[in-house]
């Protein structure tokens, strides 16, 4: 492996998945999160079924398969659709910001390269923040007026 993590002795380009240290990075990094989440309730509560381990099984393969692994997500599950299959939960930046916070504390135990930590830790903020699917409170309503104590005509 290069100084950069992203290349083999002979200069040939690795994928993450394969710099970081392949399914056993990925399952130990989706387990301590799930770990999380089950003591999480606000969290916990987004999740329809009280047995994590389909959630943790889907998040590990989809992982797995995003940054370089086996396909077996696909094979399983067809295409992600990361927003169609998350469009049902209650999602809002309550929850995306917990969802970042067990994710951080279970990546920060995988005691990553820095530059490897950082390309994986990017993607998971853009997801999250993608799969928020509930507008804040004090959002303004439909065409912006927000609560002005203007009522439709």
């Amino acid at each position: 492996m290069s100084e950069d993590g992203m290349s083999n002795d002979r200069g040939r380009p690795v994928s993450l998945y394969e710099a970081v240290g392949g399914e056993e990075t990925f399952t130990r990094l989706v387990r301590r999160f799930y770990q999380e989440v089950a003591d999480d309730p606000v969290l916990l509560a987004v999740y329809p079924a009280k047995d994590l381990g389909p959630a943790e099984e889907h998040l590990r393969l989809f992982l797995i398969q995003y940054w370089g692994g086996p396909a077996t997500y696909n094979e399983l599950r067809g295409h992600p659709r990361l927003r169609m299959r998350h469009v049902r939960f209650h999602i809002g930046e309550t929850e995306r910001d917990r969802w970042l916070k067990h994710m951080r504390t279970a990546l920060d135990e995988l005691d990553l390269d820095p530059a490897l930590d950082a390309q994986l830790w990017d993607y998971l903020v853009m997801a999250a923040h993608s799969l928020v699917n509930v507008a804040p409170q004090d959002a303004p309503g439909p065409a912006g007026r927000g609560d002005l104590g203007i009522t439709p005509a």
